[in-house]
């Protein structure tokens, strides 16, 4: 019974030891972050006097910038040390929304939101490097579902903070949300300041380039495919919802309730979805796996577009979704198990950073490509993106066997701090 029950628990929380740290300084991050990305929006424009334009403007110049930051900033975090980078970062993204709280224009906006997609991408690929270095090359991927898990969970509890904010409606509330979104980027980075030290990667000698990362284009494939399927990210954020105005507008709630449905779903089972994900052929077949899935959630999603009843057309959006957070989830596994294993473990952040810029272009592309492809194009366009989601899918084994060709793969022991991490006996 003992076992059971710490293999019940083990579905939730990491081991004890880096992991476990990681996955704390992960949850009082997300709570931040949850009530960040609740309030700002409607702060920015109904309190401070925004118009949406000009928001929306501001945060894809932003989320642009912090995207081509990643990259120096992981191999910052390469040549300084990923922990040392990681609480850095993560203090400089708590100065930067503890600024918000006296932002009244626009320009210093436009520098403060800079600043804080800067910090955030960064902040990404120090910890994907502190995993690295932490955490033994065959739990990785089973660690980070653990903290897309944790991820989840928190900013579900800080958007129930931001939605009291909203509800309260006024300037005070908003701002202490934004509180809570400091307090908890501060509390990240005091945990990170627990973890151990990780030795920063051995200088290279020889005169080759320091951006490695962006002369290799095997590498860089991979990315590309990668980010063709995390087109799948707009699409409950705002695509759903627009569409349910469009075709049910009866129904609009549905689309709140379809957003809980995946954070719930990846917090359940994140970690059990990535658990046969171990190497470069099982992470390939978990992806070609998503691609499949995602073709069938865009069908599903496509036949509401139909002349059904409204009970029907909510039946085929829950569908659409259960396949689709199923996918996501496949995804995410293959993905992070191929991001690690490609890149040289002496650069690991500046690769991650890289790997990381797939989530900025879907999130800046996407509303873009997709309203036009799927609100105008009905059906057609549904099966039109499921079928680029299959063809990619179907394209990452391929295209990660011939970025692992002539990769040197030596057989490296663990690095000192994760072997004293690692528990007796294993």
């Amino acid at each position: 019974m003992p076992t059971d029950r710490a293999a019940r628990t083990g579905r939730f929380i990491p081991p004890t030891g880096p992991q476990r740290t990681l996955a704390a300084a992960q949850l009082a991050s997300a709570v931040g972050d949850g009530a960040y990305y609740t309030c700002s929006a409607l702060y920015f424009t109904r309190v401070v006097g925004m118009s949406p334009t000009a928001l929306g403007l501001g945060l894809a110049v932003a989320w642009a910038l912090g995207s081509v930051a990643g990259v120096p900033l992981g191999h910052l975090a390469d040549r300084r040390g990923p922990r040392r980078t990681a609480v850095a970062l993560a203090l400089a993204a708590a100065a930067v929304v503890a600024a918000f709280l006296v932002i009244r224009s626009y320009p210093p906006f436009l520098l403060a939101v800079c600043l804080y997609a800067t910090a955030q991408s960064g902040l990404t690929a120090a910890r994907q490097a502190l995993v690295a270095g932490l955490v033994p090359a065959g739990e990785r991927t089973g660690l980070l579902a653990h903290l897309q898990s944790t991820l989840n969970g928190g900013l579900a509890l800080g958007a129930a903070v931001g939605g009291i904010a909203l509800s309260v409606g006024t300037r005070t509330a908003y701002l202490a949300a934004f509180v809570v979104t400091t307090i908890g980027l501060l509390a990240g980075a005091l945990v990170l300041r627990r973890l151990p030290e990780v030795p920063p990667a051995p200088q290279e000698s020889g005169t080759g380039p320091r951006l490695a990362v962006l002369r290799d284009r095997r590498y860089a494939a991979v990315a590309a495919v990668n980010a063709v399927l995390l087109l799948r990210m707009p699409l409950l954020s705002l695509i759903i919802p627009l569409w349910i105005a469009q075709r049910a507008p009866g129904i609009g709630w549905l689309g709140s309730a379809l957003f809980v449905l995946n954070t719930v779903a990846v917090l359940a089972f994140q970690v059990r979805a990535a658990r046969d994900v171990t190497g470069l052929d099982s992470a390939a077949r978990a992806v070609r796996s998503a691609g499949a899935l995602l073709l069938g959630s865009c069908a599903v999603f496509g036949l509401s577009a139909l002349d059904v009843p409204v009970w029907a057309v909510a039946a085929l959006l829950v569908a659409a979704s259960v396949l689709q957070v199923a996918g996501e989830m496949r995804q995410s596994a293959g993905s992070w198990q191929l991001g690690f294993d490609l890149a040289p473990p002496e650069r690991i952040g500046q690769y991650q950073g890289f790997f990381g810029t797939g989530v900025a272009v879907a999130r800046t592309l996407g509303p873009l490509l997709l309203t036009a492809l799927l609100l105008d194009g009905g059906l057609a366009g549904w099966l039109v993106l499921g079928g680029v989601f299959l063809a990619a899918g179907f394209a990452m084994g391929p295209v990660a066997r011939w970025a692992a060709e002539n990769r040197e793969q030596p057989a490296v022991p663990p690095s000192p701090v994760a072997a004293a991490a690692a528990p007796p006996g294993s």
